[in-house]
């Protein structure tokens, strides 16, 4: 009798044990995948794609200081291709002959919010995992009207005044109008936003800003045509991107 509790009270033991191990092993297990979680959750919330979502959202329905207007509400989608960049970065990529798209705009600009989320749509529907933006907004220069002459009141970066030459062949002439409906020459090219620009082998090939021309105010409604119109039109600019760049080299050009 007494072996057969001695040997009850071990198989109890040994039971115990081999709880607190599974619930030990339980333990573990949650803590890892919740160590998996929280890295995933770190690492998405330090990329370029995160920031940029943020960047943009963080700004919807607010209203715009410049002009008081509420600005348009917008949604980037979580895995959006947008990489951070310079105007310096840019033109190293074209100096090195690189192949890439570019995004020249700002949060705040109301034809931006306008067409980037049908540039994005375009992207991820071709496979083109990789957008460059550059915040064209601090970086340009600002030049006024006085007198009947143009003025440069604020002087762009000298990496944007690189750009304008690197960029020169797909640029619009930069005029301003007077209160007299003239229009006067700047006499240099503009990056305006938005601007997205297509360059293969470190050649701009093409320039879309998606803007139909049925839209006559940045901050008007956009009708399905719109948005249709902008997505075509980033839509053949990467196109045109990929297959050049699929069919052109260093070497022998296209």
């Amino acid at each position: 009798m007494k072996n057969k509790e001695v040997n009850l009270k071990e198989e109890q033991k040994e039971s115990n044990k081999g709880k607190k191990h599974l619930k030990l092993f339980m333990v573990i297990g949650c803590i890892f995948v919740l160590l998996i979680l929280a890295i995933i959750t770190f690492n998405y919330f330090n990329t370029d794609a995160y920031q940029f979502k943020k960047e943009y959202e963080s700004l919807n329905g607010t209203t715009r200081e410049k002009d008081g207007k509420k600005i348009r509400s917008i949604s980037i989608p979580a895995d959006n291709p947008m990489v951070y960049s310079d105007a310096a970065e840019i033109v190293d990529m074209i100096d090195n002959d690189e192949t890439f798209v570019v995004y020249f705009g700002f949060n705040d600009c109301p034809w931006c919010r306008s067409v980037v989320p049908y540039l994005i749509d375009a992207a991820n529907d071709l496979g083109l995992d990789k957008i460059y933006y550059v915040d064209v907004k601090d970086i340009r220069d600002t030049i006024e009207i006085q007198d009947d002459e143009l003025v440069t009141t604020v002087k762009g970066s000298d990496d944007y005044y690189t750009l304008l030459e690197k960029l020169d062949s797909v640029l619009s002439d930069y005029s301003l109008t007077n209160e007299d409906g003239d229009s006067i020459s700047a006499d240099e090219k503009r990056i305006y936003a938005p601007n997205i620009v297509g360059v293969v082998n470190g050649e701009a090939i093409s320039l879309e800003t998606g803007i139909s021309e049925e839209q006559t105010d940045g901050y008007m409604k956009l009708t399905k045509k719109m948005k249709q119109y902008s997505y075509d039109q980033f839509t053949e600019l990467i196109e045109l991107v990929q297959t050049k760049s699929s069919t052109c080299d260093t070497e022998s050009g296209c």
